[in-house]
């Protein structure tokens, strides 16, 4: 596996992995030279901010492919009840950006790193209101473990969410929050997700050829403080 080292990433790039299922590879391919922009418009600083890592997991379910999200616990100080990808800061034994994300999502799921395969990096990410520089790492479930709530005070649940159910047309919206904010949103088994963790899954989306139109007039109200910018 190539390196995923903390550089800061302008576009996008696809890992060469051996047997990777036919479904993943125009997600693969489309990794290759999408740029940050093309995901958002917060680019990320020549230098600062806090190195992190996300996880997009995908794999193939009982329902057909799909992408594991967790709920972070309702009593959290920052973003509390809301959806995510497993991920968070980079610790100093990790050895670049895939070891990170592998790291936190055995912490908060209990999925065991040994059956993901990293087939590619999204381009890093700038989130201004946190100050964190997010690198996307893109993984294909080889041998999906069972996953569940390992840290309650952290996790209040896991998912993994069909990606049909993602792209139904009925299950997105826009969301406004009171301070401002509008974003993209998802709204699947009873879960809204909104902000830096919908912006990414409809870039996904997208990338993978699973996107459908969808009407953006359709605006929903959020109350809880609001994740991450805009994209």
């Amino acid at each position: 596996m190539t390196s995923a080292d903390w550089t800061v990433r302008d576009c996008g790039q696809r890992i060469d992995v051996p047997g990777l299922p036919a479904w993943l590879d125009p997600l693969a391919r489309g990794l290759d030279g999408v740029h940050v922009r093309d995901l958002t418009r917060f680019v990320p600083p020549a230098e600062g901010g806090r190195d992190s890592a996300v996880l997009i997991l995908l794999g193939h379910g009982a329902q057909g492919p799909d992408v594991l999200l967790i709920e972070r616990a309702s009593d959290m100080r920052a973003h509390a009840g809301q959806p995510a990808f497993p991920g968070g800061a980079r610790d100093a034994d990790d050895m670049d950006a895939a070891a990170a994300a592998l790291r936190e999502a055995e912490e908060e799921t209990g999925l065991d790193p040994r059956g993901v395969e990293v087939f590619g990096l999204l381009p890093t990410l700038w989130v201004p209101v946190s100050g964190f520089v997010v690198a996307p790492v893109v993984g294909w479930w080889r041998d999906p473990s069972p996953v569940s709530a390992v840290d309650r005070a952290e996790v209040a649940s896991v998912h993994r969410i069909p990606i049909a159910e993602l792209a139904d047309p009925a299950n997105r919206m826009r969301v406004r929050h009171p301070s401002g904010y509008v974003g993209l949103g998802f709204d699947v088994r009873g879960l809204t997700v909104w902000g830096f963790t919908a912006g990414l899954l409809s870039g996904v989306l997208d990338l993978g050829g699973w996107a459908r139109p969808w009407d953006p007039d359709r605006v929903v109200t959020v109350g809880a403080e609001p994740d991450e910018d805009s994209p």
